[in-house]
């Protein structure tokens, strides 16, 4: 079975609900990873319950208007995609990059 991963859904933005992301994500089969203190948050206020399925209706017709407004949502998609390989790709030649420094200096001493 493949599982939706909301990665990292801490709220960014002060004027939302400091669960927001959670709250709203969840269902049957998905993960979420979250920072401590929106976890905490979650403790303190959610409340559980199946959650992604309601106002269904309502997003399928946003995303039904996105090509009118000139949103390709594929290529969006596409473009996410390649931009948060770009990014794990960087983060991981930088460790390397660490990991190889370090060795060097612990060879060197």
């Amino acid at each position: 079975m493949q599982r939706p991963l909301w990665a990292s859904t801490g709220t960014k933005n002060p004027a939302y609900s400091d669960i927001k992301y959670v709250q709203d994500l969840i269902g049957p089969d998905t993960v979420n990873t979250m920072p401590p203190a929106t976890m905490d948050a979650y403790r303190d206020h959610g409340q559980p319950r199946a959650t992604v399925e309601d106002k269904l209706a309502e997003a399928r017709a946003i995303v039904s208007r996105l090509a009118s407004a000139g949103i390709d949502l594929d290529e969006v998609g596409e473009d996410l995609q390649r931009e948060g390989v770009d990014a794990f790709i960087k983060s991981f030649d930088d460790l390397l990059g660490t990991i190889k420094k370090r060795l060097s200096s612990a060879a060197a001493a």
